[in-house]
């Protein structure tokens, strides 16, 4: 589909995807690329007039959207790119950083071989991911390996908590930053590349020691973007972290 002309040619979407799948991946780049700000309603409507297809296949991208947390649904009033209030963002930063360690912990004991390879093969996927038309990709990627990494320690109520904190972190945002200064974005996401392949190989030396290091040291690291692209305060960072790091050497 032509981002500049965004009108949906359905007899060729359906040759590969279907309309919903295809609506979605335009509103996922655009909210990506920063074309939706904070707070914007998606209008269901209008959405639907601009790319010319019925109501249905927009109220399910939308549907998707919301689940991915890349949107908000405001009961009686629709549905809107979320305004994450720094508090917010705080709270599910340090969710990330309790439950994320805590997983790694119990999973150096139980995980299994073909877990290991499955991770190591997702981080390889996203090694050379890095233009805007690969993000929506990149960013699925990147949730699928910290779901999975999560679920590796085999309990599904810690996989429940973990996905409710991460829809309140603004991880969209960080890319969107990073795509509007491209001087960042090569680093950035090579970092995250190196970062996530020392977590699986941590994991898979059954060291619980380096594991929580390296999964701690990859989620402040994300923290430090929260305050260099976002402007989220560094002192509140910093002292969550203080009140965290006890807890983190008692693990090891």
């Amino acid at each position: 589909m032509d981002q500049n002309n965004p009108t949906l040619e359905a007899s060729a979407v359906l040759i590969k995807r279907s309309l919903s799948d295809e609506v979605y991946e335009f509103l996922y780049k655009r909210i990506i690329a920063g074309k939706y700000s904070s707070g914007e309603w998606l209008r269901q409507e209008d959405i639907s007039s601009q790319l010319g297809v019925s109501q249905t296949p927009v109220r399910e991208a939308l549907d998707r959207l919301v689940t991915s947390g890349l949107a908000e649904r405001v009961p009686y009033r629709g549905v809107r790119v979320p305004e994450l209030a720094p508090k917010e963002i705080i709270d599910a930063y340090a969710l990330r950083l309790v439950l994320e360690t805590m997983a790694a912990r119990l999973s150096v004991n139980i995980i299994q071989s073909d877990q290991i390879n499955t991770l190591f093969t997702i981080v390889e996927q996203t090694k050379n991911l890095l233009t805007l038309e690969e993000m929506s990709t990149l960013r699925q990627l990147n949730k699928e390996f910290h779901t999975r990494t999560v679920d590796t320690a085999g309990s599904p109520l810690l996989t429940k908590l973990y996905e409710m904190a991460t829809n309140s972190f603004p991880d969209w945002m960080l890319y969107e930053y990073m795509f509007r200064h491209p001087e960042l974005l090569q680093n950035s996401l090579q970092r995250e590349y190196q970062e996530h392949k020392a977590i699986v190989e941590a994991l898979a030396s059954r060291n619980p020691g380096e594991a929580i290091h390296q999964v701690s040291n990859h989620i402040k690291n994300l923290g430090k973007e929260l305050e260099t692209f976002l402007g989220i305060p560094g002192d509140i960072i910093h002292e969550v972290e203080h009140q965290i790091e006890p807890m983190l050497k008692n693990r090891q």
